[in-house]
Order: C-alpha cells, then sequence, then structure tokens
C-alpha cells in the first residue's frame, strides 16, 4: 500500500525519507479557513483533516495510505502561523524572545480503499533565550523565518535560539514521527521499520 503525504513542506518530506519511508507527494488545494475562537489543538487537527482529505479524493480508487500535517506555533493561546511579512516576523520573535511557546502539529492519516481515517495532535514547548533586536533584524535577513510557523526554524539558524525543549523534536520541525510511526502500526497495520527491511 503506497504512502502519499499531502503537503508541499521539504521539512515533512525529509523526516519521512530520513526514517526510509517510500512516499509520493500529492497536494490539493482545499479550504484552510478556521472560525475564530476555536482551540489550537482543534485547528491544528481540522487543517491537517482538509488537506489529508482534499489530497485523498484522488485517489479514492487505488490503495494508498494519505497523511496529512498541519504545524502552528501558539503562544499565550494565540496561533501563530507563518508571517505575512518581514515586520510580522519581527513582531512574533521579538513575543517569543525569552518565554516558552508550543508548537503544535496536526496529523490525519486516511486509508483510501475506506475512508478510515485517524487525526491527532501533538505538542511540544520550546523555551527561546532572550534576542536583542539586533540579532532578529539578522536573522529576518536570511529569509529562513519567511515561510515557517512562528518565524522560526528549528533546524536551521533558529536553532541558535532554542535554550530548550520539552517534547517531541521532529514535532516542532513539522511532522511528530514517532506518534505517526505508531498510528501507522497500531492501526493500519504498517509497521515503518520493518518494511524498511523488506
Amino acid at each position: 500500500m503506497g504512502i502519499i503525504l499531502a503537503s508541499a513542506s521539504p521539512r515533512r518530506r525529509d523526516i519521512l525519507s530520513n526514517i526510509g519511508v517510500k512516499f509520493g507527494i500529492f497536494t490539493a488545494d482545499c479550504d484552510e479557513y478556521i472560525e475564530d475562537g476555536i482551540m489550537p489543538a482543534e485547528a491544528v487537527m481540522l487543517l491537517s483533516m482538509k488537506k489529508c482529505a482534499a489530497s485523498a479524493k484522488y485517489f479514492a480508487n487505488e490503495k494508498k495510505i494519505v497523511i496529512g500535517a498541519d504545524t502552528v506555533v501558539v503562544f499565550e493561546n494565540e496561533i501563530l502561523t507563518k508571517p505575512k511579512d518581514s515586520e510580522d516576523a519581527f513582531a512574533m520573535l521579538r513575543k517569543l524572545s525569552g518565554r516558552i511557546h508550543s508548537v503544535m502539529t496536526g496529523v490525519s492519516i486516511m486509508r483510501t480503499s475506506d475512508a478510515k481515517c485517524e487525526t491527532f495532535y501533538e505538542k511540544t514547548d520550546v523555551k527561546f533565550k532572550d534576542l536583542t533586536d539586533e540579532e532578529i533584524r539578522a536573522y529576518i535577513k536570511t529569509g529562513e523565518p519567511l515561510d515557517k510557523a512562528g518565524s522560526y526554524g528549528i533546524q536551521g539558524i533558529g536553532s541558535l535560539f532554542i535554550e530548550k525543549i520539552d517534547g517531541d523534536y521532529f514535532n516542532v520541525v513539522g511532522l511528530p514521527v514517532c506518534k505517526l510511526c505508531e498510528k501507522l502500526k497500531n492501526e493500519f497495520d504498517i509497521n515503518i521499520i520493518l518494511e524498511g527491511q523488506e
């Protein structure tokens, strides 16, 4: 049964590739609107489900496992998505400086042959060191923060700002791979470590 990643994220692609998963990539447009007031955990699960379902419908007559994911940074119950521009990135990084925030990733897994679907989320707490305005501006000039939720990438230059994390590192990158593989094994009878040996 083939695995389809319903995400254009190079980081998610790298995570799956690095653990030996054979997969294809297919992304379909979907409505990413979320009502105001929805809790962050619900929001990421709903968005991951929308992405997964939008891609899965293209494989309805095939035996595929489709994986959709959505990651947000949450600070004081405010969802921080990707920045609109450099000024927005600066404001986000200023908020996160010296404080703890959470990274939440919602993941949906759908088997196209019978539309069985499992959705979950993972939360990781991240503590930033104190940042100067000069450091924030220099980081923004690298371009790294501009396509990332919360305006930083833990796997790149943004790692210089991380004092500590509590939880799954890969969740902060964009895909909680341990929990994903657990769900694939327990709910869909796909054992990634064994499949890689075949």
